[in-house]
């Protein structure tokens, strides 16, 4: 690939005003690849460090901040997200069960900004405070912390605790005894287990298993490289880091640099390491359990990516797994961990036609697990000596969540959500073949949401495939063509958007408006054809599938072009982003919170992306790429709609540069009338590290700008905005 390099000097001004009319510093670059000539008019807002980019940025973000003050309902979401939360009295999450039966899991209640760590002795027993994040590192009041993971030792004696300062990515882990709450000197940095790696105990308890992240600048392009698989021993400095699984360690192996290494969690007798990035499956290497704990180096292949396995689990020498080497859909496979065989294993539960399989706990009784058709409509079955026995669920659901405590024990929970249906915990009893509510969460009656209705269909795409289409409405909804409506979609890595109790689709519905979620091509609602249907040299399929879904939603009447608004997070930016610069026409606003924009310059920044989108240095997937890239389609003299991007300053895994340069593009090129707002967040990052405050705020914003740019009376500026 041979670059050539053109500066051009442009003169601007940056107005201390934050007029929007300032355009962005200019310093273009041209790039070949393979006889094609790319100008990069904003190469230079990568470097976010230098002062011009700066102060564009934050003059911008001033600008948009200043134009949402106008919006008289702005604060809408944000205030109904609080009052709900008051009503509903507190908030459980990150719920973890011993063996032993010893309950841990965060608490918020509903006048607290973040959550608390809790225990209690069994589903009935005493809740007991066993920790509050204000008390970290408590005399630098600047600094606020949450916590966003927790690991409980086998037994539950003691817990670790991940404390990540807001809207950062690298955690902090303290390791407090449970009886007697003595939080040990000793803290654990450079880490993200909430993300990557988690933390796994040693069988003794003395320890564990954490990734560490050797360069803590999560803006760094080295961030990602180089991460240590580590064994930490309780009341040893962590400094002293015991590396036992990585790059650097295990030369033999050759394991790339841009793979995270992790421990998962394995049998009595071996332990099993993963290679993590985002290709869709992985390698994994196993070793006994003596030599890596006495410090040898075994390791050895366990499977191969090319084998198409996810979900492994360890019983005894059984090893159970998903397979999709010959199907599309999963099968629930065994073989033996002494003489693996991946790509022909035993086939306990075989692929079924319209429904994918996705978790499965193993229990003393079998194996229960669930299936999705369409990723919204969920089932539940249990796999016994030899038998597939469907479970009638104590109501429809969209979505299931399994927790077991594993193969000695019978007890088996599961979760059941709905776009409309707040979810409810229940314990399932085989004997009786009954469920028993056993809810850690207050279940409350949200008046505002007793007229919310849901629709699942499908829409046929222009290629013939049918594409799920959720909707969220009010059930007294005229088709008129003037209903304002918000399309949620996603589309990547072969993620589903399956139903959750989603507020902030339902208070949009309590505005008079509609909300439809896109189960486009790239996600997993309909097995692996599903996710290789929007992948690479597919991708298009991404962003057609949802212009496809608009405009079946305009021929129906459910609205029109002038009242719809698109929205899409990280790879959603690239779904979202192609939509609205291939059919400009179809949509009033855009958000694209986030989001990934440059895929040509993402996958040199972020090699892990390149298993997902593509390759520059190949040929054919550079077109893919270069297809797929939302920044390099800004066409000028184009009346493109209203649109707000918004981006992270902290985000390690898209970098802020993208969603800046794609705004300033978008801000120059554009021949509309309409708002391109910039925000940049100074406190967050990509993960949800952030306080309840901040993050209902963020929404509230996305929310409030949709709704003024679709002409909703309560939401229209008293004075005018102009560009």
């Amino acid at each position: 690939m041979k670059r050539l390099i053109f500066i051009v000097i442009c003169v601007f001004y940056v107005s201390l005003n934050a007029q929007k009319n300032n355009p962005a510093p200019s310093v273009p670059v041209t790039d070949e690849y393979f006889g094609t000539r790319i100008v990069d008019e904003y190469r230079n807002l990568e470097d976010l460090d230098n002062p011009l980019t700066k102060k564009w940025m934050e003059t911008q973000t001033k600008y948009t901040n200043s134009v949402l003050d106008k919006i008289p309902k702005r604060h809408y979401y944000l205030e109904k997200r609080l009052e709900f939360d008051r009503t509903q009295g507190y908030a459980i999450s990150d719920l973890k069960i011993t063996d032993n039966d010893k309950y841990f899991y965060l608490k918020k209640k509903g006048d607290e900004k973040v959550a608390k760590l809790y225990y209690r002795e069994g589903y009935l027993g005493k809740e007991e405070l066993l920790y509050d994040p204000v008390n970290f590192k408590s005399v630098d009041a600047s600094h606020e912390f949450v916590i966003n993971y927790i690991s409980p030792s086998l037994v539950g004696d003691k817990i670790a605790i991940a404390m990540v300062e807001k809207g950062k990515e690298l955690a902090e882990v303290i390791i407090m005894d449970v009886k007697t709450k003595y939080i040990h000197p000793e803290i654990i940095t450079n880490t993200t287990p909430a993300n990557i790696g988690g933390i796994k105990w040693l069988d003794d308890n003395s320890g564990f298993f954490y990734t560490y992240f050797p360069v803590n600048d999560s803006k760094s392009p080295k961030f990602y490289k180089n991460t240590q698989a580590i064994l930490y021993k309780i009341g040893t400095k962590p400094e002293d880091l015991i590396d036992v699984f990585s790059s650097a360690h295990n030369h033999e192996l050759k394991i790339d640099e841009e793979k995270a290494p992790i421990i998962l969690d394995a049998n009595d007798k071996y332990y099993v390491a993963m290679l993590v990035d985002n290709n869709y499956y992985r390698q994994t290497y196993m070793i006994l359990k003596q030599e890596l704990l006495q410090g040898k180096k075994n390791w050895k292949p366990l499977y191969y990516k090319e084998d198409k396995v996810r979900s492994l689990q360890l019983v005894n020498n059984d090893v159970l797994f998903l397979s999709q080497y010959n199907s599309q859909n999963y099968t629930l496979c065994k073989t033996n961990i002494e003489k693996p065989d991946f790509k022909n294993p035993e086939i306990l539960i075989p692929e079924k036609k319209d429904e994918v399989i996705g978790q499965y706990r193993v229990t003393k009784d079998g194996i229960y697990y669930t299936t999705t058709k369409n990723g919204v409509e969920a089932k539940l079955y249990l796999y016994k000596d030899g038998k597939d026995i469907s479970i009638k669920l104590p109501y429809p659901s969209g979505n299931i969540n399994l927790q077991a405590k594993g193969k000695d024990f019978s007890e088996i929970w599961i979760n059941c959500s709905g776009w409309a249906n707040q979810e409810q915990r229940f314990r399932y009893d085989l004997k009786t073949k009954s469920f028993f509510a056993e809810n850690i969460t207050p279940i409350v009656e949200y008046s505002d949401f007793k007229d919310v209705e849901v629709q699942e269909i499908t829409v046929k795409a222009r290629d013939g495939e049918e594409i799920p289409l959720s909707l969220i409405y009010n059930k007294n909804i005229k088709r008129n063509g003037n209903n304002p409506v918000l399309i949620d979609s996603y589309g990547s890595f072969g993620i589903s958007q399956n139903p959750f109790f989603a507020r902030t689709y339902l208070l949009w519905v309590n505005q008079g408006g509609m909300v439809a979620i896109a189960h486009v091509r790239g996600g997993g609602e309909k097995g692996e054809k599903w996710r290789l249907g929007g992948y690479k040299e597919t991708k298009p399929n991404t962003w057609r599938d949802l212009i496809d879904c608009t405009e079946y939603l305009i021929k129906e009447k459910y609205t029109s072009s002038d009242k719809v608004a698109i929205w899409g997070a990280s790879a959603g930016g690239i779904t979202v982003g192609r939509a609205l610069t291939e059919r400009p026409d179809l949509f009033k606003a855009a958000i694209l919170e986030l989001p990934i924009t440059n895929t040509l310059r993402d996958v040199l920044d972020s090699d892990s992306n390149v298993d997902e989108y593509g390759t520059v240095k190949d040929p054919k997937e550079f077109k893919g790429l270069l297809e797929m890239d939302a920044y390099h389609h800004i066409k000028k003299g184009v009346q493109y709609p209203a649109t707000l991007i918004t981006g992270g300053i902290n985000d390690p895994r898209v970098l802020a540069w993208e969603p800046v340069k794609f705004a300033a593009k978008l801000m120059a090129d554009s021949a509309s009338e309409n708002p391109v707002l910039l925000q940049i967040d100074y406190e967050g990052g990509h993960a949800n590290n952030t306080t309840v405050f901040h993050g209902h705020s963020n929404l509230s914003d996305i929310f409030a700008f949709a709704l003024w740019q679709l002409g909703h009376p309560d939401y229209q500026p008293k004075e005018e905005i102009k560009k």
